[in-house]
């Protein structure tokens, strides 16, 4: 199944291309579900399915079943417990209900699931949150604590502190299966980014943050669409000046980067979209592949024989030196590129290596790394 991640500059309409691109897929024969806050069910389209994320319901879904769980200890505390009609969501819950209807759409019965995400910059940090979420979960309760859980009550006595509860571990352990269940959706080859513009000077600038940000948390750009293009035939010398300031930065747009340079042009209707006809005129042409192009691999180059070093070879198309910063934690190298950052699992091989140096050519983020002589295994 194929998963297209929608996002795009904020106003771009985003949303209607979402929309008019699961409508298109359907009226073609395929099973399309679509993913959306903001669009209005649209009757009568078969093999249309919409699916609503509801922030306010999961919140409180989450909170009561929290409370539940932990209602020994908070009686203890003498707290007050909630009840379901005085709830009302928190900032960070609509980000959330997202990431579950991306979960939920990955397990259903359909052949494309089209997902509406909010503007560029926050969506591109709502696909970084399972894995970051994860690492945090990872670090402070590590799962192999819970291999202890039979002592704990004695080792609370020796220690003279209480230890972790087993409703927090089962917690953590609910929330490390949940997040994993999406992480793995996000990754997974057959899911890409439809990255929605307005030809304008921010648009370059968007395509530029877009690659960067895709590129850092290795996600496919499958297209770039160029939405409300003016008509080039125009008589109106004003509407002609603006048709031509569109058509540079659509130039512009072609040669930042888009993916294999090919921008997918939309008409402006010259009103809003009204219905599934004012939407069947706004469908991109480029149909969705089977399978969208790979990202390509962050590879590990052996040049010891030449160098003595094994380099580690990054793709980050559109980066400058100035904003890229890197340092090795652990097994971790924590890579900062612009307002990106990210932390990286090293492969198995550069664990057992010192970083010696960094460069970056052309997109291309090249670590060198030394092997460390009281790890490397010894040749005879």
């Amino acid at each position: 199944m194929r998963i297209i991640l929608v996002t795009g500059s904020g106003g771009a309409g985003r949303t209607t291309v979402a929309a008019a691109t699961a409508l298109a897929e359907a009226r073609a024969g395929r099973r399309v579900l679509l993913v959306s806050e903001d669009v209005e069910p649209l009757p009568g389209q078969d093999g249309l399915r919409l699916l609503r994320p509801r922030p306010a319901a999961d919140f409180r879904r989450e909170f009561l079943a929290l409370q539940a769980r932990s209602s020994a200890a908070l009686d203890l505390l003498g707290a007050a417990p909630f009840e379901d009609a005085e709830l009302t969501e928190l900032p960070g819950s609509r980000q959330f209900a997202l990431l579950r209807s991306l979960r939920d759409a990955a397990e259903g019965d359909h052949d494309l699931a089209v997902v509406d995400l909010p503007p560029l910059a926050e969506a591109l940090a709502l696909l970084a949150l399972p894995e970051q979420l994860r690492r945090y979960l990872r670090r402070l309760l590590p799962p192999e604590r819970q291999a202890a859980r039979a002592l704990r009550p004695m080792l609370a006595q020796l220690a003279g502190v209480p230890m972790p509860a087993q409703w927090l571990y089962e917690t953590t352990g609910r929330w490390e299966t949940e997040l994993a269940a999406v992480q793995s959706v996000v990754d997974a080859p057959t899911t890409s980014v439809r990255l929605v513009l307005e030809p304008g000077p921010a648009a370059v600038r968007a395509l530029r943050t877009a690659r960067l940000g895709l590129a850092l948390q290795r996600l496919a750009l499958d297209s770039v669409v160029a939405n409300r293009m003016l008509p080039a035939d125009s008589e109106d010398p004003w509407l002609a000046g603006l048709t031509t300031q569109q058509h540079r930065h659509l130039a512009e747009l072609r040669t930042t980067g888009a993916a294999g340079g090919v921008v997918d042009e939309l008409p402006h209707l010259g009103r809003d979209p009204r219905g599934p006809e004012d939407l069947a005129l706004l469908a991109p042409a480029r149909r969705p592949a089977a399978t969208p192009d790979p990202v390509p691999a962050w590879s590990v180059e052996d040049r010891r024989a030449e160098d003595g070093v094994l380099v580690w070879h990054i793709g980050l198309p559109g980066a400058v030196k100035e904003d890229l910063s890197l340092v090795r934690r652990g097994d971790e190298l924590l890579l900062t590129v612009g307002a990106f950052r990210r932390n990286v699992p090293l492969p198995a091989a550069l664990r057992r290596c010192t970083v010696t140096g960094a460069g970056l050519v052309e997109g291309d983020l090249r670590v060198r790394f030394t092997p460390d002589p009281g790890l490397w295994p010894r040749t005879p």
